[in-house]
């Protein structure tokens, strides 16, 4: 059976969704694997590495001729088109803003797995990969925050005098946040941190950062995401994390959950505490963003505030983003795999889970 890699065309896009160290894998359950010439150049994979490691190399496209396809970015409309009835297609696929690219497949009688819909259950850890692409985010935001500032991050003690750290706050205390706390921490700054989810305070400390308390209800929510909040809550929230945003030199916020707009934890007025030359790092501004200020791709200054907004961050580092992502997509395929062939089996939960079309459904 026929596992076939394309190469991206979402723009911006640098990440592949099999590197070659991943291959190996595949060809020892027995599949073939062809990969689209050039896939993985900006991911720093190169052509004859793929060959190395078992797989064939084509110079045209490889939709039409695969019975599984790897994907990063969700595929276009034209390209699901080209896809054979029954074919497997595991990747990245935010249903709600795809309904066209969702009816093509349908259409098709493609069995679609969106790698979002990973379950958060221990069994599915290896395959999860808004985790992994999270921790990639996390980091690069720590590194931003540090780069946009006209100051250092680090305490020193010079002859000229003391220089002391910078205050960073983290908003959002999931596997981005966590991430961006440890960045900060280990270039030298004094980090605090707050979450709806109390529960995350350990974690928080773990990584040497102070955990915020704000004395309101808890908003632990399934799969390990906090609940929605209402907008009393949200105001209540907002007035009480001013002057901590104030206080910061550096604010990074990455409070997301799945298919829903992102939360605004900070306003404009909250933005207009902060000292000038102060930073703002959004992680969440494509999903709207937690920052109201933030613009998905753009840089901005708001009376002297430097606010960035994300986007398609992991790109930004496709080398690690794409290792981690491939080993996702080969374990949620091998997890179907057996004897060489591609067979779901939807009693397992989390292909139940992940799939988003399928022939049963219509």
């Amino acid at each position: 059976m026929r596992v076939g890699v394309a190469a991206e065309t979402r723009p911006g896009e640098r990440r592949v969704a099999l590197v070659p160290e991943e291959v190996r894998h595949l060809v020892d359950a027995g599949l073939e694997v062809v990969v689209q010439a050039g896939a993985g150049r900006h991911a720093f994979a190169a052509d004859p590495a793929y060959i190395d490691a078992g797989a064939a190399v084509v110079d045209g496209d490889v939709l039409a001729q695969s019975e599984a396809v790897l994907t990063v970015s969700p595929l276009t409309v034209e390209q699901a088109r080209l896809l054979r009835p029954g074919t497997v297609v595991i990747g990245l696929l935010p249903v709600a803003a795809n309904q066209e690219l969702v009816e093509a497949l349908r259409s098709r009688d493609v069995l679609a797995f969106a790698m979002e819909q990973v379950p958060r259950i221990s069994r599915a850890q290896s395959m999860d990969a808004l985790s992994s692409q999270a921790l990639v985010a996390g980091y690069r935001a720590g590194l931003v925050a540090a780069q946009l500032l006209p100051r250092f991050l680090p305490l020193f003690m010079t002859a000229a005098g003391t220089v002391p750290p910078a205050k960073v706050l983290v908003l959002g205390a999931g596997v981005a946040g966590l991430q961006a706390i440890a960045t900060a921490r280990r270039l030298g700054a004094v980090v605090e941190a707050f979450d709806v989810r109390p529960s995350s305070a350990d974690e928080v400390r773990s990584m040497g950062a102070t955990f915020l308390d704000l004395g309101l209800e808890v908003l632990e929510g399934a799969g390990g995401y906090a609940r929605e909040m209402g907008e009393e809550r949200a105001v209540r929230q907002r007035e009480l994390l001013t002057p901590y945003v104030g206080a910061s030199d550096a604010v990074i916020t990455t409070a997301a959950v799945p298919g829903r707009s992102a939360p605004l934890l900070v306003t404009a007025a909250m933005v207009e505490t902060m000292r000038p030359g102060s930073v703002v790092v959004d992680l969440a501004s494509e999903s709207g963003g937690n920052c109201e200020l933030s613009r998905p791709g753009e840089t901005i200054e708001h009376h002297g505030v430097t606010v960035w907004g994300a986007r398609d961050v992991p790109s930004s580092m496709p080398v690690h983003a794409s290792q981690l992502y491939s080993r996702n997509v080969v374990n949620l395929l091998l997890l179907m795999t057996k004897d060489g062939r591609v067979e779901p089996d939807f009693d397992d939960e989390i292909l139940a889970a992940t799939c988003v079309t399928r022939k049963e459904t219509g």
